[in-house]
């Protein structure tokens, strides 16, 4: 068993439109960043990567690459997972946490943790997926930013 560890960051602008956890979310403002900053799907492809000390998705994926600008970050969740398939290892359970101000995600929680699941080839009871504020302090406080955090549980494939 291996456990990993991951954290996204992403600043919150205009103009832009808002995935988290694979799903397209209606608000005034999306998450910046080289792919289609999905802050969650990105915390947990490096709490994944970080399992089993295969770097993070920065080193996988750049964001000097003109090959992921604007990628779905759903096909960098499957790539990830390809690399642990590679190790012989396969996910038992995500755990993850959102810290934004707005907007509220709970009608979308059932989706993502779907997508998720699906793409990681578990069951959706064995994704987690929460949401708290900061009560209005910091960056994410003043809806600058949002953050993600997960944590994953990798087991090793028995050979036969």
């Amino acid at each position: 068993m291996r456990i990993g560890y991951g954290i996204d960051f992403h600043q919150l602008v205009t103009g832009r439109d808002l995935f988290i956890g694979g799903v397209k979310i209606p608000h005034e403002k999306g998450a910046l960043g080289h792919s289609d900053a999905d802050v969650l799907l990105h915390a947990i492809c490096d709490a994944m990567l970080g399992a089993l000390s295969l770097g993070d998705i920065g080193v996988h994926f750049p964001d000097t690459s003109a090959d992921f600008k604007d990628i779905d970050s759903k096909i960098l969740l499957a790539k990830s997972y390809e690399l642990i398939k590679a190790e012989g290892y396969s996910v038992v359970n995500i755990d993850a946490s959102l810290c934004l101000e707005a907007p509220k995600i709970k009608p979308y929680v059932q989706q993502m943790r779907e997508v998720i699941a699906g793409i990681l080839e578990i069951t959706v009871k064995d994704v987690s997926v929460k949401a708290t504020t900061t009560e209005k302090m910091g960056f994410v406080g003043r809806e600058e930013g949002l953050v993600a955090h997960a944590v994953c549980l990798l087991q090793k494939e028995l050979s036969e």
